[in-house]
């Protein structure tokens, strides 16, 4: 018998299923598989004769992204105010038209948001703002005080969960009961609301695609016939898969009997949010789609509780993959994916579909030689039709879209494949000294590995390699150009940065209410050498206490951009010294574009007009 090299793993060792196929030869697991139900013995799937599978998705649904209310409060550290308002001006800028922006009767932090757009008129006049509630009164009543005020239109969202598990261990109610409860959340809507003409009413029937569907129908056409739901004042009705426990399919026969059989469907705007626990909520809100919602609630990029919920970045994508204009903007990907990730402080998965670092990569040699002639391909049939590039039906191997589409340019799809087959920079670093580096980050180092191959012609081992890369992102160049920093002390009112040139005179600059990594960016701006922070990304040398802090940036200066490292025990001292890093870099460059070199003397005499310089993923 063979022993395993994972004795944690128990083999599947039981006997092969009497039904299966004799080239089948997969023996029972030792996964208590049987302490879990099916969805058809949990909840009754409704349809048997379906329309869904004959439809075509032809255009966009309403999108409304939950990001700062479902998808904040998923956090492990919610976004501050500062964060939550780039957020909600990214999501504006993209071109969504309804925004969940809080959860105002939970957190003062919500309820400050809400009324500071109701106070700052931070919405566009089209922007329809929605706000979430449980079916509570004094919650409710809360909820309806943060948005008096708003001149947009507003959506007061309330919800209660309706499965029979949650009505039994959670609310302790049974239909009548609950139906009652749910109604009189609904009465204190009308009372509170009721007579503002710019607020409209959602109702979600939390976990209904575990509710029995005939309770999910009698709840939603009470709710709409006490709100009186009519064309010109609709009822948003949402039917959330709140924890996903089916294929699409069932998801989406639930939607198709509510949307045959509701009251005044006419009057009711039908609206699904798909969470993603079993990593179909893509599927699960097309589906959806093609039985007649009308709406989707989600995240960009999918945030949320456990798996997250459903990706609306995927989903609009998907549609434009097809032809289907998605009716909003995605043509700075990266830009999208850094407002993101700062709002959110969660990197995303290089694998991520459209914005990961590695969706426009091939590693195969096969790959990359039918992409190679998919772009001649194009750009001889460009010319021959005398029509621009971006004009042409795509057609190109492997890249479900044009990736300039999406903001995005060629270079770096052959560049990585080029390099990726050197000798594995990445996987040597990582597995040998525990260093992780970001897709875009390989692609700049990439070219420093470049220069040593074609000069050596030898294989590089990991000792060279993390050579080369402390040579080109860790050794200061000469001369120095940039006055050293020798001392920063940071408080909460702000911090002071001191550098020091190189005759010795040192310099002290008080930067208020900012931390030290925008400090010294500000600092650097006052003796004319201007830096904005793209990226940061951190990793370390080694494993355990003694192991070295590594702080990777993705840095612009006035006539360059390009990446810088920084290395110190402290997290924060080495974000320090990659900015100082960065900033030679620039300093450099700077000198060069006038034929010149300036020294760190002489940078100290340069005042700037501009007193700040924003960090920004730092």
């Amino acid at each position: 018998m063979v022993s395993s090299a994972f004795p944690t793993i128990d083999t599947p060792h039981g006997a092969v299923p009497g039904d299966a196929a004799a080239w089948n030869r997969q023996r029972r697991s030792q996964m208590p598989s049987h302490r879990y139900r099916d969805v058809y013995s949990r909840v009754q799937v409704p349809l048997t004769v379906r329309a869904w599978p004959d439809a075509r998705l032809t255009t966009a649904p309403l999108w409304v992204p939950v990001d700062l209310r479902d998808g904040n409060q998923a956090l492990a550290e919610p976004m501050d105010p500062a964060r939550k308002r780039r957020f909600f001006e990214l999501m504006v800028a993209m071109g969504y038209k309804e925004i969940e922006v809080g959860y105002p009767s939970a957190s003062q932090t919500d309820y400050d948001f809400v009324r500071l757009i109701a106070e700052g008129e931070l919405a566009p006049d089209d922007v329809t703002i929605v706000v979430f509630t449980p079916a509570r009164r004094d919650l409710i009543q809360r909820t309806v005080d943060s948005i008096r005020g708003i001149r947009n239109q507003v959506v007061i969202h309330m919800y209660t969960a309706t499965a029979p598990t949650w009505r039994d261990l959670v609310l302790g109610h049974d239909r009548a009961e609950l139906t009652e409860l749910i109604l009189a959340g609904a009465r204190d809507v009308l009372e509170f609301a009721g007579g503002l003409p710019n607020v409209r009413f959602e109702f979600s029937p939390e976990v209904f695609n575990l509710t029995e569907p005939d309770y999910a129908l009698e709840v939603c056409d009470a709710v709409t016939r006490l709100w009186d739901a009519t064309r010109e004042r609709p009822v948003i009705l949402n039917l959330p898969a709140t924890v996903e426990v089916a294929t699409p399919n069932v998801y989406a026969d639930q939607i198709e009997y509510m949307h045959r059989n509701l009251a005044r469907r006419d009057a009711v705007i039908l609206s699904v949010h798909p969470h993603n626990d079993r990593g179909t909520g893509i599927a699960c809100a097309e589906l959806a789609v093609l039985a007649g919602a009308q709406r989707v609630e989600g995240c960009i990029f999918g945030n949320g509780e456990r798996t997250g919920n459903v990706d609306l970045a995927t989903l609009a994508l998907n549609l434009h993959a097809q032809g289907v204009d998605p009716m909003i903007d995605f043509s700075d990907i990266d830009e999208i994916r850094r407002t993101v990730e700062h709002a959110n402080r969660l990197e995303l998965h290089p694998r991520h579909p459209y914005v990961g670092d590695l969706v426009h990569t091939a590693f195969s040699g096969t790959h990359q030689d039918a992409i190679k002639k998919g772009f001649a391909e194009h750009r001889a049939r460009a010319l021959a039709e005398g029509k621009p590039e971006r004009e042409l039906e795509w057609r190109v191997p492997y890249l479900p879209v044009d990736p300039a589409d999406l903001g995005r340019g060629y270079e770096a799809i052959i560049r990585v494949n080029s390099q990726s087959g050197k000798g594995g920079i990445a996987y040597l670093l990582e597995t040998e000294y525990g260093i992780e580096l970001p897709r875009r980050f390989q692609i700049d180092f990439a070219r420093h590995m470049q220069k040593h191959t074609d000069s050596s012609g030898a294989e590089v081992t990991a000792a060279e390699l993390l050579r080369i890369f402390e040579d080109a992102y860790l050794t200061p160049p000469a001369p120095r150009r940039v006055p050293e920093l020798t001392a920063f002390d940071s408080s909460d009112k702000g911090t002071a940065i001191t550098l020091r040139t190189a005759d010795g005179r040192e310099h002290t600059s008080d930067h208020d209410g900012v931390g030290p990594a925008e400090a010294l960016t500000e600092a650097l701006a006052r003796v004319g050498i201007r830096i904005e922070v793209l990226g940061l990304h951190q990793t370390s040398v080694g494993t355990g206490n003694d192991s070295d802090a590594i702080t990777l940036i993705e840095y612009r200066g006035d006539s360059v951009t390009g990446w810088a490292a920084g290395r110190d025990r402290s997290v924060l001292t080495a974000t320090l010294s990659a900015i100082v890093s960065a900033a030679e870099t620039v300093a450099a460059a700077s000198a060069a574009a006038v034929g010149g070199s300036v020294t760190a003397d002489e940078a100290g005499e340069r005042e700037s007009d501009s007193d700040s310089s924003p960090v920004r993923a730092a």
